[in-house]
């Protein structure tokens, strides 16, 4: 049966397989601050040409960038201690010609945007800088987490593809285009912020 459902596989042509496009964490860095524990990453990623197209018609595209703060425990599975989310809408405005990011603790729907933090840009390349650096992202309190042991910290960037329209939602529609994510891990030696 495996072999079967890898020779198809070997069939489909290379748009019908999503792969990430490249996209890599070039730096994080965690700290220790009186009021918490602080996350700060870059992430490196080219938007393919399609998800170009669609930003350029005034289709907004979404950004998840989350992390996960565990225990380690011998007996059972790491016990998640602390998570953090910030989502991130971005968005060409054709009549002002300016590039508007959103970002928000919660999911941003078409409701509303809610609390959310809002940036302009002149051009796609400034938004795109304000999308990758993800900065000071608050994890937890010290209580919270606790400072018995070194912990895992998994950091993971994604472009969310749950909230494009339907049209782009069919299977196999150039989703390898829609397919930006990346992952790291770190352990949680703290540095003292100053």
């Amino acid at each position: 049966m495996l072999l079967v459902l890898a020779w198809c596989l070997a069939w489909l042509p290379r748009a019908v397989i999503a792969e990430p496009h490249g996209a890599a964490v070039t730096q994080m860095r965690l700290e220790q601050a009186d009021d918490g524990v602080y996350l700060t990453a870059q992430v490196q990623f080219e938007l393919p040409t399609l998800v170009e197209e669609v930003l350029e018609k005034g289709i907004a595209i979404y950004f998840v960038a989350e992390a996960e703060v565990y225990r380690e425990r011998w007996y059972w599975t790491d016990l998640k201690v602390a998570q953090a989310v910030r989502h991130m809408r971005l968005a060409y405005q054709p009549l002002s010609r300016r590039w508007r990011l959103n970002v928000s603790p919660v999911p941003i729907t078409n409701a509303g945007f809610g609390v959310s933090l809002n940036q302009n840009f002149e051009t796609l390349a400034d938004a795109l800088e304000g999308v990758r650096r993800v900065g000071r992202m608050r994890l937890g309190d010290l209580s919270e987490i606790g400072d018995e042991a070194n912990h895992p910290v998994t950091f993971r960037f994604r472009l969310d593809t749950t909230q494009l329209p339907r049209p782009f939602l069919i299977p196999g529609f150039g989703q390898s285009d829609w397919n930006i994510s990346a992952e790291k891990n770190a352990r949680l030696p703290l540095e003292k912020a100053k």
